[in-house]
This record gives structure tokens, sequence and C-alpha cells, in this order.
């Protein structure tokens, strides 16, 4: 083998060490948490891509997407990590939400309203988990919720009667008897301060009937996993950054229709 042909081999050898080693040296400096996290899927549903689900409301089937249906990818991650991004509010720090985990169909967004209701209604589509507030121009902001176990379910119309930064929880009579460990934050005992692991969550807003408390609410919650499920005791409960966005929307004693 000629000195020429020699050098060549020792250098490609060289050269593919050298790579190695490189390339050893960027897999072994890389944090893998913040790898899992950056590359992690966005939810997929490839029975909901491309087909949208539709409602009937007397004037024929309406998409309950709006224009565009979901693909199960998140063309505006940004915007949603945003959305749902850590929140300083009332002295209490609010933990981001790990949206990417979540249903995209539950991520607030504003749709074509699928409901003849006057704006500033509020509608809970108990059978599709989701609220609706209705703006004009025929548009709605809607959000994801979790509702309640079958049993403890309400329905019906009534009104926002009032609503409340970091409520103070307090537990009706009967879910008391059921579970003796709240006793502690019973009406007698004052009930529970409003907090980060307080079940009304970041906010209330308080459902009357004819004048009279129905003890359902509308609420926010810790627990991101309820949402699009039925969990919770009768309750409307909603993601904390969502529930805070209603709030601030609602004014006045705003009409609710739960169906």
């Amino acid at each position: 083998m000629t000195d020429t042909a020699l050098s060549r081999r020792r250098f490609l050898q060289f050269s593919g060490l050298a790579m190695a080693t490189g390339l050893a040296g960027c897999t072994s400096s890389m944090n893998t948490d913040r790898f899992r996290e950056e590359t992690r899927p966005y939810f997929r549903n490839p029975a909901l891509e491309g087909r949208p689900e539709i409602i009937a409301d007397g004037r024929g089937p309406i998409s309950i997407y709006g224009q565009t249906p979901p693909s199960g990818l998140l063309p505006e991650s940004s915007v949603y990590a945003a959305m749902y991004g850590p929140v300083n509010d009332g002295g209490f720090q609010v933990p981001s939400i790990p949206y990417q985990q979540i249903d995209a169909r539950f991520y607030r967004h504003e749709v074509d309203s699928p409901f003849a209701e006057q704006p500033g209604t509020i509608i809970v589509d108990t059978g599709n988990r989701f609220l609706y507030l209705i703006l004009p121009n025929g548009r709605a902001m809607r959000y994801g919720v979790g509702i309640g176990r079958q049993g403890f379910a309400w329905s019906g119309r009534g009104v926002i009667q009032w609503k409340q930064a970091w409520p103070k929880w307090t537990p009706p009579d009967e879910m008391v008897k059921r579970q003796p460990e709240l006793t502690k934050y019973s009406g007698a005992n004052g009930g529970m301060p409003g907090g980060l692991n307080n079940p009304l969550g970041a906010r209330a807003l308080y459902i009357f009937q004819n004048g009279q408390d129905t003890l359902y609410r509308l609420h926010g919650s810790p627990e991101w996993k309820s949402i699009g499920k039925a969990v919770s005791s009768g309750c409307v409960r909603m993601l904390n950054q969502d529930v805070m966005d209603l709030y601030d929307r609602v004014k006045g004693k705003a009409p609710i229709l739960v169906i």
C-alpha cells in the first residue's frame, strides 16, 4: 500500500473517530428531561381527525368545532402555551397546565355559536363537555369542562347570582354525611379558605334558580385530567386559567342554561 493511500485511510479513520466522539459528547451533555418535554407528541385522536362532530339544535346538524375540525395537532402551540401558562393571581401562583396531554377539543377558543341565545348567556352542554359564553354576532367562547357524575348532575335555567375570586368552599351537609372527613370544612366550622388546594379553584360562579341557591357552581380546578369527564359531585369544573377568563367576561347576573 502506498504512503498516500495509507495516509488517506488513517485520515478517514481519525475523522470517523472524531465525529463519533463529537456525537457522543453531544448526547452525554443533553438534558434528557428537557429533551423528552420538548419532543413529547401532542395529543392525537385519529378517530376525530378530519371528522367534525355534530350536534342538532332544531336547525339541522352543526359542527361543534366551527369552520375547521381539529387535526389532533396544535398549529398554534405558542398561543396555548401562553394561554395555559403559570399565572400569579391574588397572591397565589397558579401552575401551568400540560395542555398537550388534554384532548385539543377542550382548549378555549372562539367558535360559531350553535345556540340561538342572547349574548352574555352561559350554556353548559353536558353531553359534549363544553361550556359556551354567547358573544355578539353569532359567536361564542367555548371551554372544556368536567361535569357531575350520574346521579349528582343538575340541569335547567338559572342565573349567575354572584361570583367570587379564590372562594371559600363549604361542602353541603349531604356531602359531609357521605364523607365524614369533610366535617372540618362544614358550614358550622367555617368552610375551607380559598387557595390552590381548594376544590373550587381560582374562581367560582354561583348558580341560582328562582332566587334560591342551587348549590351548583361553575368553578376552577387544579385537576386538569378531569376536563372532558364526568367526575365531580354535580358542579361544573374548568381549568383554572379558563375559569379566570370566563369570570372576567361575565358581567352582572348572567343567565345560564345547563342541558
